[in-house]
């Protein structure tokens, strides 16, 4: 492989056959690489170039797929010394190739010798497929059966954290130790690290160790040399016109939660600006990405009172292979989520405090929300960051934060996720104007209108009998740590607040706060019907249409408009619009012995309401957790936006911005951040740090 302005080196191979890039009919510019691909079998279409340089401050790669013609052109690329290489399905990777910006090179794929080695870039989900599900025989005590089981190995727990069926998890680390068994080994990994408690309580305490077995006899089988039984089809379509830019920021002990660096409403704001990224338990070295100049620096997060919990306080329940008895988690601050505003301040989902509520909150007090329901914790609150200033203001809340979303409102009411038995808002006017935040704070409980009167009054209690009579509060009944509202959702279309509710099989909620809430606010709630379950995060479109994530390797679509018995009254509980649901399998095999439901566990759904990707407005989009990237619901059918390189990247969540609405495909993009708990799991292992995705879609594959 050679550029036309190089002769070859000792590692490259010799050049393709013809015809030369030179003459294929490819234009560049001063900033451009382009060629063509050719292997023994002639043109390779749909393969992955990948450019990738160490001479900028962030690590930065930028792949592009080849056209029908093997032709590609990567686009754009700093001022800097590249190596390129060609990574795809079928192929071993190619040698590395020196190359330059306004150069031309043409390169040879090597066609795989055998099926492990092209197996060996297959996304995860390939691999995860081959592992068995149990009988529901051994899993009686599972409450929701084979479905909870299968949401809990997946989006609601195992693959929650961090992506199952990469080279890492299907094959064991030296360091582990020697077992047994692999049930046993295992169980021992479980035991590793700072999150062991989760996850043991999850294979063990919940799904009564059953994971194990199948997870060992999945490594047995890999280690025996077994690959998996599908093999994935090359990019294809809108899939080939994908560049994904990749660059990095934090450390490599952190781990990002989320990312923000638009107004959601305005996807305009912020423009070129830098990227916020919330650590969550990790660290509180809150880190900025500057990707104009490839730089990422961070602040330091401060909590208010100085007896606010510490990550570090975590005990290692077992020494991890990667990290031995470190305690690498030291966060206080546990910032689940960022947000810009209109002014482009940036909000976060984070600890200042001790769970333990101040009296504003509690029994007794004269604020309008504790005299309807008072409330005596929250594990998260609320901060601001001021990018102009450095200004860092707490803002304490009365409700767990989790999630958040302005409303497009004239109060610029912050609506959050995360509150259990409540849901609450911030006036973020009213707090600007005055000052004072615990007038802007309000929150109220979820009220069901049973009595189908249309307002809200006097109602039952979970625990206490059903009155048709009366209007009835129901609990916040998310099987993850009582979320309530998991999602949040404020709608287009009117002054309705949507959530979703996780667990199996799971529930979208519609909060209508009414003309004086908390005093009038009532719930609306929509339980999943088969053959869907296992509700994660979610989003809604401008129609007023919510999209979730399933853990039965779905996206699941609700349309309230279509929902024909009465929305309020006795039968109104959960059960009363299954007409309302569409379901969209999302791609992927399935597990060996359980066809017809993808592996994919996507963690989150974010629907693009502004076409901020190019590939139109309403566009749903959910994380694909086991595919190292995201999958666009386009016309009815997914496209795929992969990232090639590193293997391993998993996200929880991402946004898009429009840099420049006048500058095309260029001025545009979704911003993905990687999201697994254990980052180091990825291609490049212990030492490499969390990434930052760009993903733009352009005209066709040689768009420049």
């Amino acid at each position: 492989m050679a550029g036309c302005d190089s002769g070859p080196t000792d590692e490259q191979a010799e050049p393709a056959a013809e015809p030369p890039a030179a003459v294929a009919g490819i234009e560049i510019d001063a900033d451009d690489i382009a060629g063509v691909v050719m292997s023994e079998n002639g043109a390779e279409a749909g393969v992955w170039v990948i450019a990738e340089t160490d001479d900028l401050e962030t690590r930065f790669s930028r792949s592009v797929v080849t056209d029908d013609e093997g032709r590609y052109l990567v686009p754009d690329l700093p001022d800097a010394s590249y190596r390129l290489w060609v990574r795809g399905y079928g192929l071993a990777d190619s040698a590395r190739v020196d190359a330059v910006p306004g150069t031309l090179v043409d390169l040879t794929a090597i066609v795989a010798p055998d099926a492990a080695t092209a197996a060996n870039v297959y996304p995860a989900a390939y691999w995860y497929a081959m592992m068995e599900v149990p009988d529901p025989s051994e899993i009686e005590q599972v409450p929701g059966g084979l479905n909870e089981y299968l949401a809990w190995v997946k989006n609601l727990g195992c693959a929650s954290c961090h992506q199952l069926g990469n080279l890492e998890t299907r094959t064991f680390h030296p360091e582990l130790g020697e077992f047994e068994s692999s049930y046993d080994a295992w169980a021992r990994r479980t035991q590793s690290g700072q999150a062991a408690n989760i996850m043991v309580r999850q294979a063990v305490g919940q799904l009564g160790g059953v994971p194990y077995k199948y997870l060992g006899e999945w490594t047995d089988r890999v280690a025996a040399g077994e690959l998996p039984a599908e093999q994935p089809e090359r990019p294809s379509g809108l899939e080939r016109n994908v560049v994904a830019t990749v660059r990095d920021w934090s450390k490599p002990t952190g781990y990002m939660h989320d990312l923000s660096g638009t107004d959601r409403r305005n996807p305009t704001i912020n423009a070129y600006g830098p990227l916020y990224g919330a650590p969550e338990l990790s660290t509180d070295e809150f880190p900025i990405l500057d990707p104009v100049n490839n730089a990422a620096t961070h602040f330091i997060a401060p909590v208010r009172d100085d007896d606010t919990p510490n990550a570090r306080d975590i005990p290692v329940m077992q020494p991890s292979p990667y990290w031995g008895d470190e305690p690498i988690w030291d966060s206080r601050a546990n910032a689940h989520n960022p947000m810009l505003d209109q002014d482009g301040r940036v909000w976060f989902t984070v600890a200042i405090r001790r769970p333990e509520n101040p009296a504003f909150c509690r029994e007794g007090s004269d604020h309008p929300s504790a005299q309807l329901f008072p409330t005596e914790t929250a594990s998260r609150q609320l901060a601001i960051y001021d990018p102009e200033t450095g200004d860092y203001d707490f803002i304490d809340t009365c409700f767990g934060t989790h999630h958040l979303q302005f409303a497009e409102d004239e109060d610029n009411t912050l609506w959050t996720s995360g509150g259990g038995d409540v849901i609450g808002w911030f006036n973020s006017r009213q707090y600007f104007e005055t000052g004072d935040a615990e007038a802007a704070v309000g929150w109220t409980a979820m009220v069901l209108d049973t009595n189908g009167n249309g307002r809200r009054d006097e109602y039952t209690e979970p625990d206490e009998p059903f009155d048709p009579a009366l209007d009835r509060r129901i609990d916040g009944g998310g099987q993850i740590n009582n979320y309530g509202y998991y999602a949040v959702m404020p709608s287009p279309i009117d002054n309705s607040v949507w959530g979703s509710n996780t667990g199996v099989p799971g529930a979208v909620y519609r909060l209508d706060p009414g003309d004086n809430p908390p005093a009038t606010a009532l719930i609306e709630k929509y339980n999943v019907p088969l053959p869907g379950f296992g509700v994660r995060g979610a989003d809604i479109d401008r129609n007023g249409v919510v999209w979730v994530s399933l853990g039965s390797g779905h996206l699941g679509e609700f349309d309230r408009s279509k929902c024909t018995a009465p929305l309020n009254g006795p039968e109104a509980t959960g059960d009363h619009c299954p007409e309302g649901w569409t379901f969209h399998p999302l791609p992927g095999p399935s597990f060996s012995n359980h066809p017809g439901y993808s592996v994919e566990s996507s963690y989150y759904s974010w629907v693009d309401q502004h076409n901020t990707l190019g590939l139109g407005a309403n566009v749903p989009i959910a994380t694909g957790n086991l595919f190292d990237g995201v999958h666009a619901l386009v016309d009815g059918e997914f496209v795929t936006l992969r990232i090639p390189y590193p293997l391993g990247f998993f996200t929880k969540g991402f946004e898009g911005r429009i840099d420049d609405p006048d500058a095309g495909w260029k001025g545009r993009g979704l911003w993905v951040p990687s999201g697994d708990r254990t980052p180091w799991l990825k291609e490049d292992g212990v030492g490499s740090n969390p990434l930052v995705v760009h993903f733009q879609v352009r005209p066709d594959p040689l768009a420049r």
